[in-house]
């Protein structure tokens, strides 16, 4: 009895069925005189599936049987009801799938389709969506966009919450119950980048593309779209923790400070180096970005240089040291902003006693929310 394909997919570039290749083995090697199935639909889940049993039985002599007779695929007669009854299996899961998948696409283009709500969001009695009833929830995942408005960085949101020992609700992987922990970076960057939480209902983010890889068809997800790209996008679905402008100006920082997208190449990230004007200035001859070389006995002097058509066999567009450089544009920035020295400290000082006010208002929910489940648990 050969049962391990039961709840496994045929469908095009799905796993391989063990079991199905397993009667294939086995009838190749002459050891099975028969082939039973409940319906032919266990067996013939795709043509191709059923055209390989039937030759191999065929071959080897074996019989094949269902609910209704025994078939020899020596007779002509048995071999055309086999390939009538295996054709009408298939079709018949092609009908299904296709109006599965249409009445999916149908019920996601009325905003109605959800796999699991994303986190601070419930369905009220109505049915409709709205904010979570718990308020512990929703103050945290407000606390993670107003962050975010602050730091203007995915990292550092993350690294004020680990470094404040401030939790957040997230999805279990079993179970429909929260459950808090210090954020992950994804978890954080998950937040900031989906659209629901500005209103918005989409569906189709990352569609499936399938791939010949090794000489098998093999299902990819591909690159996440932008929400207006996407199969499905409504616009004001339901109540958001931000607005659409907010949530498109967050979108911007975020790909402006990704090294691996095409942001605004005048705000370079940060990297590792003495120089201080890495990415940030341009030949003045060919309109291309400089590069820093470091040299010396240490490596730390800074030298920038203009490839020009050196990779082509040419020569270097424009080279100079990169210290005096550097001098002169900090001595300028000191003098600029020397007189916001006092405000940027009173602001430093607001910021600190900002953050302090979230961390004990963040605390001070979880601490309710333990109290009320002790004494829940006590009057049970």
């Amino acid at each position: 009895i050969i049962n391990s394909d039961l709840g496994s997919s045929a469908g095009l570039a799905s796993a391989q069925r063990e079991g199905f290749e397993r009667v294939l083995s086995l009838v190749a090697l002459g050891e099975v005189g028969i082939v039973g199935s409940r319906e032919v639909s266990r067996l013939s889940r795709t043509d191709r599936d059923w055209c390989r049993l039937l030759e191999v039985c065929q071959i080897f002599g074996t019989l094949i049987a269902d609910a209704q007779q025994v078939y020899d695929l020596n007779y002509l007669d048995d071999q055309l009801v086999l390939g009538i009854k295996g054709t009408l299996s298939v079709v018949e899961l092609k009908v299904i799938r296709q109006r599965l998948l249409a009445g999916q696409e149908s019920k996601a283009r009325r905003g109605e389709l959800f796999k699991r709500l994303p986190i601070g969001y419930a369905r009220d009695p109505v049915g409709k969506m709205a904010f979570h009833p718990d308020r512990r929830v929703c103050e945290a995942i407000q606390l993670v966009f107003a962050k975010f408005r602050e730091l203007w960085s995915v990292r550092q949101t993350f690294q004020w919450f680990c470094a404040h020992e401030v939790e957040l609700p997230a999805n279990p992987i079993q179970g429909t119950r929260l459950v808090w922990k210090i954020p992950s970076q994804s978890l954080i960057r998950d937040i900031l980048r989906n659209p629901f939480y500005a209103g918005a209902y989409v569906w189709g983010r990352r569609p499936v593309t399938t791939l010949l890889v090794d000489g098998r068809l093999e299902k990819r997800q591909s690159a996440m779209r932008r929400a207006e790209e996407c199969r499905v996008f409504i616009r004001d679905h339901h109540v958001g923790y931000i607005d659409w402008a907010t949530y498109e100006e967050n979108r911007r920082m975020m790909r402006r400070n990704s090294v691996n997208s095409e942001g605004d190449e005048s705000m370079a990230a940060i990297r590792a180096g003495q120089g201080l004007l890495v990415g940030l200035l341009r030949c003045g001859h060919c309109g291309r970005k400089l590069h820093v070389r470091y040299w010396g006995g240490r490596g730390t002097n800074a030298r920038y240089l203009c490839k020009g058509d050196y990779d082509g066999g040419g020569q270097y567009c424009i080279g100079f040291g990169g210290s005096s450089v550097d001098r002169r544009v900090g001595e300028e920035l000191l003098k600029a902003i020397a007189p916001l020295g006092v405000e940027a400290s009173l602001r430093a000082l607001e910021e600190l006693s900002a953050g302090g006010a979230a961390q004990r208002a963040a605390l001070s929910r979880k601490l309710e929310q333990l109290v009320y489940e002790a004494k829940k648990a006590f009057e049970q």
